[in-house]
């Protein structure tokens, strides 16, 4: 039954819920974020970490949206833990700090305890960078728990052995080309009115959509090379962006990657409209089957004129094939990277995008 189920009612499900989750306010959103960056920038009431960097020797990576749950048919980071764990192991080895951007603990539909009880070879893993002081927790609207519960100091001192403090958001801080450069990092829920603390979402996703989803497996979130154009929420985010000098905004909560303000398939239209430019039949006709196979492009090329390289999302961990997405920030650089099972099921680092910092298009 189950089986004949998921047939029937996997893309409607999958459909209704791309619908529901996400209602974001473009005033909200901006009165949200600026809000908050400017109580981090401030010397008070302060609600993230200003860390200054150096380009040339610091490292970073940045994961979101791991919805860490309880290894039933609703945990849709069960199926991506191998991945996440290779790709921390590796992050630690080469020395990054860990950016954990919010939503990495399911913590609408199920209990800490419960998720603390199957998830402990990932709270060890994370450990290690918290005990080298490489690891920022911020927290998101999944598990705003972090920040609001009297009892979440203790239980993340049960987890990690030590005291955390929790974040909104922080703020990167360095110079690139002799200028003033930043790089503003937060969960990116905010302004949404499906998901900034609204206690109708949470009663929707624990009670209904959680025990729905588990019985009938379903993991709504696509492969990592979507076939989409940015979503409302993503677009809001790139306008807040585009509208401050010298910043970067990075965000998670979508779970569709973004780099440099672009979804791997709006990149797909800007490399055919470069290749048009110089004539390149070879890669135009390369590029045009890449778009043709996304069985929801209509061949239509949007119009990316004047578009800033001012907005990031870091997608998710927890892709319905396993995969992984974050950003990496080391080199002088910046890359949209994937972690993907190969094929002995071993876990394998793709680089998906990569630009010099000094060479983004910000102003």
């Amino acid at each position: 039954m189950r089986h004949f189920l998921q047939k029937l009612l996997n893309k409607p499900v999958i459909g209704l819920a791309n619908k529901l989750s996400s209602r974001p306010d473009r005033k909200r959103v901006d009165i949200a974020l600026s809000g908050l960056y400017k109580q981090i920038s401030g010397e008070i009431d302060k609600k993230g970490l200003i860390l200054p960097f150096d380009t040339d020797t610091d490292k970073f990576i940045i994961f979101s949206d791991q919805h860490k749950g309880a290894r039933d048919g609703a945990d849709v980071f069960a199926l991506a833990e191998k991945n996440y764990l290779a790709a921390l192991g590796y992050y630690y080895n080469e020395r990054f700090f860990y950016i954990n951007l919010g939503d990495s603990e399911e913590l609408w539909e199920n209990l800490f305890i419960t998720v603390k009880r199957h998830n402990k070879a990932t709270f060890e893993a994370e450990k290690k960078f918290l005990q080298h002081r490489k690891f920022i927790k911020i927290f998101g609207n999944h598990d705003l728990y972090w920040d609001n519960d009297p009892l979440a100091p203790f239980n993340l001192r049960k987890i990690y052995d030590q005291n955390v403090k929790i974040y909104e958001g922080m703020i990167l801080k360095t110079t690139v080309n002799e200028k003033s450069f930043e790089i503003f990092l937060t969960h990116g829920h905010q302004g949404d009115l499906q998901s900034d603390g609204n206690w109708f979402s949470k009663w929707f996703v624990s009670d209904i959509w959680g025990p729905f989803q588990s019985y009938l497996r379903i993991n709504p979130n696509t492969p990592a090379n979507n076939d989409q154009l940015k979503t409302l929420h993503n677009q809001m985010m790139y306008q807040w962006s585009s509208k401050h000098q010298n910043v970067l905004l990075i965000t998670g909560h979508t779970h569709q990657p973004v780099f440099k303000s672009l979804t791997h398939l709006e990149a797909l239209y800007e490399k055919l409209e470069n290749a048009k430019k110089v004539k390149d039949q070879q890669t135009i006709d390369q590029i045009k089957k890449q778009i043709t196979k996304r069985e929801n492009s209509d061949n239509k090329m949007p119009d990316f004129k004047g578009y800033l390289d001012t907005y990031f999302n870091s997608g998710c961990c927890c892709f319905d094939d396993g995969d992984i997405t974050g950003i990496e920030i080391a080199d002088g650089c910046i890359r949209l990277v994937k972690w993907v099972y190969g094929p002995q099921k071993e876990s394998v680092r793709e680089v998906l995008e990569e630009s010099k910092l000094a060479d983004l298009k910000l102003n």
